[in-house]
Parts: C-alpha cells; sequence; structure tokens
C-alpha cells in the first residue's frame, strides 16, 4: 500500500505547471463540491427516515459513500481525514442551505462540476499531460487531500 507522501509525489509529478497547479487549488475543492451535490440528488429514504427531520437534509446518497471516502483517507492519514470531514461536512452544510433556500442544487452542481472539468482539462492542456487519474481512479481521490495538504503545510500542520 502506497504512503500519502508516495501518492502525492505520483500526483505532483502531472501537476508540475504553475498555472496548472493554481487551476487545481480552485478547480478540485469545486469538482469535490458538485459532486456531493449531485450525489445529495439520490435519495436515501432509509436514511431520512433514520434522523430528525432537521438532519434529513444531509439523508441522501452522497452521505452514504461519505464512510468509505473517510475510510480511503484515514488509512492514508488521520490528520488529512479530519480535514477533509471538516471540508465535507461544509460542503453538505452548503448543499442543505442551498436546498433550503429553493436552489436547484442538481443543477448548479452539474454547472460547476462541468466548469471545473473543463478547467481541469485545460489545466492539463499547459502541463502538458494527463490526468493522473488516467493511471488509477484513486487519484480522484487523491486530488482533494493533495490541495489541503498545502494548506497544512502553510499552516504547519503535519499530515
Amino acid at each position: 500500500m502506497k504512503t500519502i507522501h508516495e501518492w502525492f509525489i505520483e500526483y505532483g509529478q502531472s501537476h508540475e505547471n504553475g498555472k496548472n497547479k493554481a487551476i487545481h487549488f480552485i478547480c478540485v475543492p469545486f469538482i469535490y463540491f458538485s459532486t456531493l451535490g449531485l450525489l445529495s440528488e439520490i435519495p436515501s429514504l432509509s436514511m431520512s427516515l433514520l434522523l430528525p427531520a432537521t438532519l434529513s437534509g444531509y439523508a441522501h446518497f452522497g452521505t452514504l459513500l461519505l464512510p468509505f471516502v473517510l475510510l480511503f483517507y484515514v488509512r492514508l492519514s488521520v490528520p488529512l481525514t479530519f480535514g477533509m470531514a471538516l471540508f465535507t461536512l461544509i460542503c453538505l452544510f452548503l448543499i442543505d442551505l442551498m436546498t433550503r433556500e429553493g436552489i436547484q442544487v442538481g443543477l448548479v452542481s452539474l454547472v460547476i462540476f462541468i466548469l471545473a472539468w473543463a478547467g481541469q482539462f485545460y489545466g492539463h492542456k499547459l502541463e502538458g499531460k494527463k490526468p493522473s487519474f488516467f493511471k488509477d481512479l484513486q487519484f480522484l481521490l487523491i486530488g482533494p487531500a493533495w490541495v489541503l495538504s498545502f494548506c497544512y503545510n502553510k499552516l504547519g500542520i503535519n499530515y
């Protein structure tokens, strides 16, 4: 099993261009958010029946997948798992807020998803290298942690 540092080194090999990195720092969090937003459109009746009404907006297919996503991160880095969990909670809160405000989460998420991926592919065109996930789909989960690792480094947090 690769360590988080090995994943980041390999991921970083296709993210060396400064413009591509900057694009990723913007687009990767938006892709994560929009993916959760799209998954939130797939309701989970069994979960919503178990939760109080105030939390029922958090009961959807996206939240069913989150334990598996967080398990992926925890086996690589506990500190990064906490950061990803916090970012995920912020995303879920915003999605719930959008839903309560009557905003079409699915449509907004789809637009963000398409624009963010267009940005990513443009960044890789500038880089001259294919996205890492073409090699291994696990890089789709490494990307958000890689972006977060730069925040941790700036704050002096070890991961």
